[in-house]
């Protein structure tokens, strides 16, 4: 996943600036779990601190790219991996981690997280749940004279033309987030939506920030574009003086994505990596996850941050697709998707 909005990089720089996120070895004996991740992985210095002053663990995070580099890396070093835990294998990968055997079993014992179980080996457990979704800028689409689209069939309406940026499926997490949303909503319809949205004047872009910082007239760019393939998240971050918020999700648009940890198979610090395992589920961190990565925490009874309870509210009916039937076809839709609109 995923797939963050930019606020998170004042945060992510924050946070690697920490002594709470060690990197390279140890040469004092300390002990220490190598936290393999994404590039959106956050978390405030102050937590990370406890956990290590609590254990005498230090978490040593390291970075590989996206949930999809991530995938990647893990199977190509499971034989000598290159870490203890990984978290961030997410919806669109989580199939391929299994199938290649990555991960040994492991499952921290707290409610929630099995709602979002792939199978029963318990080698992977879900750790935060995002939602993309489109969001809009409710004033932009009243001073043109248009009604806010309530889904996916208002899009190719007249009046909807050229108002809509969505991010290129296969260079942006969210763009296939939505595209996959498209064919679990619409089945086999949605291609015959692409067509529509392209004689409609959809915009595509490579990435969300792109998207949404400077075609989305809703943020801070101030584009020229009211509809955006943005998170549920995103309103909580364009409230008003007033704390209201100038931006709303389509709630009937929203894919979930669920982002997953695990213990890695063969971890030099196995023993060390279930601690860390039960860390990443325990109240302490998953309460920060809303504001450290604009996710919403996996753990059950974890309450989200006031603006979070008035404008982003976890959607209750996100469209979702089986892990392994998007590992199958997710290339081939993303072929089928790129003939469409960019043929």
């Amino acid at each position: 996943m995923r797939f963050r909005t930019v606020l998170l990089v004042s945060t992510l720089t924050a946070t690697l600036a920490g002594c709470s996120l060690s990197s390279g070895d140890d040469d004092t004996g300390a002990r220490k779990v190598v936290l393999v991740t994404h590039d959106s992985f956050a978390m405030s210095e102050d937590v990370l601190k406890k956990f290590t002053d609590d254990t005498g663990i230090t978490i040593d995070v390291r970075k590989v790219g996206d949930a999809g580099a991530l995938t990647n890396q893990l199977v190509l070093t499971k034989g000598s991996p290159i870490g203890d835990v990984a978290y961030g294998v997410d919806t669109t990968f989580v199939a391929r981690a299994l199938d290649e055997d990555v991960f040994a079993e492991y499952a921290p014992d707290v409610a929630g997280p099995a709602e979002h179980a792939i199978d029963d080996s318990n080698r992977l457990t879900a750790v935060d749940l995002g939602d993309v979704c489109l969001n809009i800028d409710p004033a932009a689409l009243a001073a043109k004279g248009v009604q806010e689209p309530a889904g996916y069939a208002d899009l190719v309406k007249p009046e909807y033309k050229d108002l809509l940026v969505v991010e290129d499926p296969a260079t942006s997490s969210p763009g296939l987030a939505y595209l996959l949303g498209t064919i679990a909503r619409l089945g086999d319809g949605w291609q015959d939506h692409w067509r529509a949205l392209k004689a409609n004047g959809v915009q595509v872009v490579s990435g969300w920030e792109e998207a949404y910082t400077q075609e989305f007239s809703g943020s801070s760019g101030k584009g020229p574009r009211p509809i955006v393939v943005s998170y549920a998240s995103s309103p909580a971050a364009e409230l008003d003086d007033k704390g209201a918020p100038r931006t709303k999700a389509v709630l009937d648009t929203c894919f979930r994505q669920v982002e997953y940890a695990g213990v890695l198979k063969n971890a030099a610090h196995a023993d060390d990596a279930e601690k860390v395992m039960d860390f990443l589920l325990s109240e302490r961190f998953q309460s920060q996850v809303p504001e450290q990565m604009y996710v919403y925490p996996a753990r059950e009874g974890v309450a989200l941050p006031e603006a979070w309870q008035k404008a982003a509210p976890l959607p209750t009916a996100s469209a979702e697709l089986p892990s392994a039937e998007i590992q199958q076809n997710r290339e081939r839709w993303i072929d089928e998707w790129r003939a469409i609109v960019q043929g």
